[in-house]
């Protein structure tokens, strides 16, 4: 019995990392029979057929598992975002942070094409920069060519496992193609009409960059709220996380209750309007889904 890695899935084949080699295995049937399956990210136990194929027999207990992409055991994010063509978009930035707190993923967040700003884009990109790293997130701001950034990646990706996330067009084929010279990803173009970016898929594989793993896609561009119940919402924003405990009542959702510690934050400018505008959007959005049976 060997143990490994699975660093690549392919037209029903894993690949499974094992002292620097790659060996092609094949699930055993009993995962399909209990619904279960292999995902690239995975440990597993694996037996070996010949020299280079084998059979995976367990699947270690993941930390985490994301389903688009299907990938396990992973660390981090770089949730990737630009500051102009589109827009930033706070919304849909709250929404990808909140989800990868509840996955326990450390978001990074990288803010593109700052070179497109104007004087007054800037003052406003700013002020938000100052809000989320107040909240205790890590920011890097990158604009066209520019040649500090691998530098300035390299030790944010070493010995961790990292995917890139963001909507179309912002920029995360370019950065792929910065980590990993050697991929030459097609690099979606941004349709004028839509203000989107073409989709470029491809299967999923995690590549060895600075001692670390960085999966081999252009991420996910949207995320919902299938796993996160209401009374958890609170512990995906760290600063209401943070105050909950001064709530009169346990259980508090931050709406109606009296005697609110994330109001009264509210109040004294402790927490941003927009982060708890979305926290309210968000949980209604829980709220409303439809029961799963």
């Amino acid at each position: 019995m060997a143990q490994g890695q699975i660093r690549k899935a392919l037209s029903g084949y894993y690949y499974v990392e094992q002292n620097g080699e790659l060996i092609q295995c094949r699930g055993r049937g009993v995962f399909r029979n209990r619904g279960e399956s292999p995902l690239v990210g995975d440990f597993v136990d694996f037996t070996k057929e010949g020299d280079s194929d084998g059979v995976i027999v367990k699947i270690h207990p993941r930390k985490n598992e994301l389903v688009r992409p299907p990938i396990a055991n992973i660390d981090q994010a770089l949730l990737v975002f630009s500051v102009k063509e589109p827009d930033f978009n706070t919304i849909l930035l709250d929404r990808f942070l909140v989800v990868l707190e509840s996955f326990q993923v450390t978001p990074i967040i990288v803010l593109t094409k700052t070179d497109l700003l104007t004087e007054t884009d800037q003052e406003t990109i700013q002020t938000y920069i100052q809000q989320y790293k107040s909240i205790g997130y890590e920011i890097i701001e990158t604009y066209k060519n520019d040649p500090t950034l691998l530098e300035r990646l390299q030790p944010v990706l070493e010995g961790k496992t990292s995917v890139l996330a963001g909507q179309s067009g912002v920029g995360k084929s370019t950065l792929l193609n910065t980590l990993l010279p050697n991929l030459n990803l097609q690099t979606g173009v941004i349709s004028q009409s839509l203000g989107r970016g073409k989709h470029t898929t491809r299967h999923v594989e995690l590549i060895e960059v600075n001692n670390g793993l960085l999966a081999d896609t252009p991420g996910f561009s949207s995320f919902d709220f299938d796993t996160i119940e209401k009374e958890e919402l609170t512990l995906c924003f760290p600063e209401f996380a943070e105050l909950r405990e001064g709530c009169k009542f346990r259980g508090c959702l931050h709406i109606k209750e009296p005697k609110c510690a994330i109001k009264d934050a509210l109040e004294t400018g402790d927490i941003q309007p927009h982060r708890y505008e979305h926290y309210q959007q968000f949980l209604q959005e829980i709220i409303d889904r439809k029961p799963r049976y």
